[in-house]
């Protein structure tokens, strides 16, 4: 199996390979029918730390009153997955029977799919995938596209996020990946739309899924604190989202998702899920050993590595210690001065708290330019 997965990831594979890779993984486990003509779903390729859009996507869908079944998976190698950041919340570890009974009942569910059988196979292909870091672009289209038509989907939103440490590097190879998606998504009778994102820095602030749960909480609370570049980019994904449905003219849907999530309809709705999942009584907090990582310099930041963020992150223990992560301070553009907190660490375990902190020095994640001239 390591074998067939790095050669896939070596070699390539040709779009049909895809195709039947895909089909062959949704006829490993059960394949789940909503009896409706319009079940929504939407996913991220990853890549970038913090960006839990699809727990704010999934209430304000809902709300609306579209069916919105949402199962991921755990993170592969990032510091954590849909799953992990909404197990800090909820049960996430859902029977088949429990998952149909809430999204029946609240149109929605934000579950890990390994509990649900949906194309088993992926599952274990993802354990032999990270240990080795391995996510290769053919594979990763089979993954998405044979868990989300297992969970019954027929629309489909696909998020590529694009910045030179991103996933993809570049719009070409953006585009390449859209035709694959849309390829197999085609034969495979889903309605699909592949939208290409921003991925130059992080989304969010936490990155963990104690820290990125906060954010999510934030945001639905319409907090003053919360991230605004999280809330926005769900905002767009879930304005889309609403647009497959018939009723919402092309262009609206922005505008009702922001409603929804200012009125307060978001936060009832992801109160109601959480409840239906069952809410984690004892809910974890960010890891106590913490260390802010300090600006060598006065400057404007020009460019923050989401591969290092990602890395120091796990170091410190993220997403098996859900309190562990990072918790960013400034974003690009944002001048600092010297010896300003660029972001913190937090970790749970003495010896995670000392990798990170090493990783950190050595390397921040952060580039400086010159500081933005003061005017008269």
């Amino acid at each position: 199996m390591a074998a067939f997965l790095v050669s896939c990831a070596e070699t390539g594979m040709e779009r049909d390979e895809v195709l039947y890779l895909t089909r062959a993984m949704v006829e490993t486990g059960k394949r789940l029918d909503w009896s409706e003509p319009l079940v929504v779903d939407k996913h991220c390729i990853g890549g970038i730390p913090g960006n839990r859009t699809s727990m704010l996507i999934v209430p304000i869908v809902a709300a609306h009153g579209m069916l919105i079944p949402k199962t991921s998976s755990r993170a592969i190698t990032s510091p954590a997955g849909t799953a992990d950041t909404m197990g800090v919340l909820a049960h996430v570890e859902l029977s088949p029977d429990l998952l149909h009974k809430i999204v029946r009942r609240e149109r929605a569910c934000l579950a890990w799919g390994g509990k649900a059988r949906l194309a088993p196979v992926d599952d274990i292909l993802i354990s032999v995938e990270r240990p080795l870091s391995l996510d290769s672009p053919g594979q990763m289209v089979a993954s998405i596209l044979a868990k989300k038509i297992a969970a019954g989907s027929t629309h489909l939103l696909i998020d590529i996020p694009v910045g030179p440490t991103a996933k993809i590097r570049n719009r070409s190879a953006a585009l390449r990946l859209r035709k694959l998606f849309e390829y197999a998504g085609d034969h495979m009778g889903l309605q699909l739309e592949v939208i290409i994102t921003d991925g130059r820095q992080p989304i969010g602030r936490g990155i963990g899924p104690v820290l990125e749960a906060r954010d999510v909480m934030q945001i639905l609370n319409n907090h003053p604190d919360a991230p605004a570049d999280l809330r926005e980019k769900a905002l767009q994904l879930a304005g889309r989202i609403l647009e497959f449905d018939p009723d919402v003219r092309g262009g609206q849907g922005y505008v009702i998702a922001r409603d929804i999530l200012d009125s307060g309809r978001a936060l009832a709705k992801m109160e109601a899920i959480i409840k239906a999942q069952g809410d984690n009584p004892e809910t974890p907090l960010p890891g106590n050993l913490q260390q802010p990582v300090l600006a060598s310099a006065s400057g404007t930041i020009t460019d923050i590595d989401n591969l290092q963020m990602t890395r120091i992150a796990r170091l410190a223990g993220a997403p098996m210690d859900p309190g562990a992560g990072v918790d960013l301070h400034r974003k690009l553009g944002e001048p600092i001065k010297q010896g300003e907190p660029l972001y913190t660490i937090h970790a749970e375990f003495a010896a995670d708290f000392r990798f990170a902190c090493e990783a950190a020095t050595k390397e921040s994640g952060y580039r400086l330019g010159a500081a933005e001239p003061t005017r008269e």
